[in-house]
């Protein structure tokens, strides 16, 4: 049947309107396959996290959303990708810790963490936990500190490797009350874990799911959890804040995000997404294995967060608090405005 002249005039006018096409291809979206940049190697629990991501995606919006692993440069590289796509959805970014950490790790990185990505939201998180060998006379953060400063130079840390969130959680804590403690990196959490059990490397910071099962088994002790909260798996293990130490917080978190200048519509309708996914039981079960508590914050939150974490991490490295995000001509790091 066809149109009135007068209704067809005005559907041309509503689609020529950009609000009307944003709706519109929101709508219609995905489209086609969705790529999900994983900026590490697979097999990890960030990359298991994602992959879980992607499935429930592919099942609830009817394309494929599909893993494309992209480690190396500490995270740099696969980031980079994903400060290069189009602003149009169909790559997305799941952020590992190193997307809060590399801006005042390197001096130079090849991504804006607020001009060029859109947050979508913080899916999940788990953390870190301070554990030490049976035999260390520390039965507490502050008696940790105490013991360390009494023998400066003389206790170690191991860790799953340079560069890792885990390092530089201990090197948070050692800078955060001035410690002498020696970090040896590993090749992964569980190595850095058994040399702790051990007792060649006295202490360890370690992912929480790596460390529950060994706290549980009396292998070791843990101090605490590097969390806002306690965790379910340790609930008898208190927060560093619990334990004196505010501003401790380490997470390892898997966080989703696109390109900036993607479609608001597009940005709500993944968050529903994720959501709705992250709320099914088989999925919680899963991230519960892998040791992630859920989170699934709106992007205005992921976006405080984003922010926050910037400028702790920069703090701990002894560079000034971030306020216009702008760079450095010289060397390229983020600064604050002066």
């Amino acid at each position: 049947m066809l149109l009135p002249r007068r209704r067809f005039l005005e559907l041309i006018a509503a689609v020529a309107t950009p609000q009307f096409g944003s709706r519109a291809f929101a709508q219609n979206y995905p489209a086609r396959p969705v790529k999900v940049i994983v900026p590490v190697g697979p097999g990890g629990a960030n990359d298991t996290s994602s992959r879980l991501i992607a499935q429930k995606l592919s099942e609830s919006m009817g394309q494929q959303f599909f893993v494309e692993n992209l480690p190396g440069g500490g995270g740099n590289i696969g980031i980079a990708a994903a400060a290069k796509s189009a602003p149009d959805g169909y790559t997305l970014l799941s952020a590992a810790p190193s997307f809060v950490i590399n801006p005042s790790l390197y001096a130079k990185i090849p991504y804006n963490p607020f001009a060029d990505f859109a947050p979508v939201t913080l899916v999940c998180a788990t953390t870190h936990v301070i554990a030490v060998h049976p035999s260390l006379p520390a039965n507490s953060v502050q008696e940790l500190i105490a013991l360390a400063k009494a023998n400066p130079g003389k206790y170690s840390y191991g860790s799953a490797g340079t560069g890792t969130p885990a390092h530089l959680a201990g090197e948070l804590f050692k800078v955060s009350f001035g410690l002498d403690i020696t970090h040896v990196p590993f090749g992964g959490g569980g190595p850095a874990l058994t040399s702790t059990i051990g007792g060649h490397t006295p202490i360890a910071f370690s992912a929480l799911s790596t460390a529950a099962p060994n706290v549980k088994a009396g292998t070791v002790r843990a101090l605490a959890v590097m969390s806002a909260r306690r965790s379910s798996l340790l609930p008898d293990v208190p927060t560093m804040a619990e334990a004196g130490a505010p501003g401790q917080e380490a997470d390892v978190i898997n966080g989703v995000l696109v390109r900036s200048g993607t479609s608001k519509e597009i940005i709500a309708r993944l968050h529903d997404e994720i959501t709705k996914a992250m709320a099914q039981p088989d999925a919680q079960e899963r991230m519960a294995v892998l040791g992630f508590e859920p989170v699934n914050n709106t992007p205005a939150e992921f976006a405080a967060w984003i922010k926050a974490e910037i400028e702790k991490w920069g703090r701990s490295f002894g560079l000034p608090t971030f306020g216009s995000h702008d760079r450095c001509s010289r060397c390229g790091r983020l600064i604050s405005a002066l």
